[in-house]
C-alpha cells in the first residue's frame, strides 16, 4: 500500500495546496456517490436495451429528473470559484 502511495503522491497532494475553505467546497464525494446510486437504480430496473442510444436517453432523462432534486448550494463556492478563476485564468473565462 505504501509503494502504491508513494508511486502517486504527486497526484494525490495537489488538493492539500488550497486552502481549507476551497477543499470543503471541492470534496464532492457524497453528491457523486447519490448521483451514481441514483443512475444504478434506473438502470438496475430495466432488463436489457434494444440499442446504445436507448441507455442514453434513459440517462439523459434521468439526469434531468435528478437534478431538479438539487436544491442546497455547494458550500463556499462563490470563494473557491473566484480562487479556481484566478489560478487558472488561463481556463476560465471571465463572464
Amino acid at each position: 500500500m505504501s509503494a502504491t502511495w508513494g508511486r502517486n503522491w504527486s497526484r494525490v497532494t495537489p488538493p492539500f495546496a488550497y486552502r481549507p475553505d476551497i477543499r470543503k467546497a471541492i470534496y464532492t464525494t457524497n453528491t457523486i456517490e447519490s448521483l451514481n446510486f441514483s443512475l444504478r437504480k434506473l438502470v438496475k430496473g430495466r432488463g436489457a436495451f434494444p440499442s446504445d442510444e436507448a441507455v442514453f436517453k434513459l440517462m439523459f432523462l434521468g439526469l434531468r429528473s435528478i437534478t431538479k432534486r438539487w436544491t442546497m448550494p455547494v458550500l463556499n463556492w462563490k470563494a473557491a470559484s473566484n480562487h479556481f478563476a484566478i489560478l487558472f485564468a488561463d481556463r476560465i473565462p471571465v463572464l
